[in-house]
């Protein structure tokens, strides 16, 4: 067997949505086709991927080093020790040859949406869901049967008052989330808590509410908010500086006795275990964030869950950013403590299969090969009219 043809598209995912850092007003995304001589009734397996938002496109890196270098290899290279299917380690390294260590920038996007469809192929081949192959070859040979999640959104729109925040908040709920999450740090302080109260009376407790500042405060802001913060026992205070300021992170912990979150913007498991050495993280309340397609995809992602245990964590401090289905079979199949979800942004990348519904703030699992972006019908229309498959 063999891939015969790697196809990639830029897609838009443009909204007028903002954080506090950046708005979506052009925000663009990958799609990636692996297209492999396999023959599944009657159809050759394709492995599809894309990358997260808030990661621009990456088409130039895609098309001018890592498709025309995994395109060159020796197939038989690129093949697992059976033979029948491809080996992801084996296609990363190709990806990876003549790439030096550190400097990751965009090149982490590049390889994450190849890595993820080359995922999605091998687990169409193997003929099962991502889920239940990771629990057979990567983890303990059992699965979650259901996933923690919790509704991303609450971001800045132009005109929107606390009253239309509350009303999109009281939809996450009805739609069977528990757990919701607004941005911050877009508007003063004050401002900021207004919102957060406005919210607070729609889901009733802290414990219901995370916020997200995407990293936009300096030390002496992050201990104001924290300390405004602190009173309403949230969910978490989620990246609150500069994901590379780990001096930052570790001084905020001895100032906020509450459970904090990042590291979505981490792209290398060598920048993870930085955090963790050095960002004052705590196992028995923190929140690990790392982003599978964003960070050099499934293959790096499983060096980075391998550190875990020697810094006190495990799997469980892990809910990855990003709110799509490569995270929810990792999630699955790999036990982590749930995952984030996108109701009402960023379609059609976001959500889940179309006959899942979230119940009691879980999700359950798609019966399909490969990821799954066959049981979401517009994400696959999608995919294959953009890559022309």
């Amino acid at each position: 067997m063999r891939i015969v043809d790697i196809r990639d598209a830029v897609v838009p995912i443009s909204s007028p949505i903002r954080n506090a850092f950046i708005d979506f007003s052009k925000m663009t995304a990958s799609v990636v086709a692996v297209v492999t001589d396999v023959i599944r009734d009657g159809r050759p397996v394709i492995g599809y991927g894309f990358n997260s938002n808030g990661r621009y496109a990456a088409s130039g890196l895609l098309n001018e080093r890592f498709m025309p270098r995994l395109l060159a290899a020796d197939p038989e290279s690129l093949l697992d020790a059976s033979g029948d299917n491809l080996d992801p380690r084996r296609i990363w390294n190709t990806l990876m040859t003549n790439e030096k260590p550190g400097g990751h920038g965009e090149r982490s996007v590049a390889v994450g949406v190849i890595d993820m469809a080359v995922w999605d192929a091998v687990a169409k081949i193997a003929g099962v869901p991502l889920y239940r192959h990771l629990a057979d070859t990567e983890g303990d040979g059992s699965c979650d049967d259901s996933v923690f999640v919790y509704a991303a959104g609450g971001y800045y729109y132009p005109g929107k008052d606390d009253t239309e925040l509350q009303t999109e908040m009281r939809r996450y709920r009805d739609m069977g989330y528990e757990v919701v999450k607004m941005k911050i740090g877009g508007a003063s302080l004050d401002e900021d808590c207004r919102r957060i109260e406005a919210v607070l009376e729609v889901v009733g407790d802290g414990k219901y509410l995370a916020v997200d500042a995407n990293g936009r405060f300096d030390l002496d802001t992050a201990i104001a908010y924290a300390e405004a913060l602190a009173p309403f026992g949230l969910f978490w205070y989620e990246e609150a500086g500069d994901p590379l300021d780990y001096a930052l992170q570790s001084e905020l912990a001895a100032h906020y006795d509450g459970a904090m979150a990042t590291g979505e913007n981490l792209f290398s498991h060598q920048d993870a275990r930085n955090l963790l050495r050095h960002g004052g993280m705590r196992p028995d309340r923190d929140w690990l964030q790392f982003d599978c397609a964003l960070s050099y995809g499934l293959v790096e992602y499983l060096r980075t869950l391998a550190l875990l245990p020697e810094y006190g964590f495990t799997n469980r401090n892990v809910i990855p950013h990003g709110g799509h289905q490569l995270s929810l079979n990792i999630a699955a199949g790999l036990k982590l403590g749930g995952n984030e979800s996108y109701p009402e942004v960023f379609a059609p990348f976001g959500g889940f299969a179309d006959d899942l519904k979230v119940e009691n703030g879980r999700v359950g699992l798609p019966d399909a090969p490969g990821i799954g972006f066959e049981k979401k019908q517009a994400l696959i229309e999608c995919m294959r009219q953009a890559t022309n498959t």
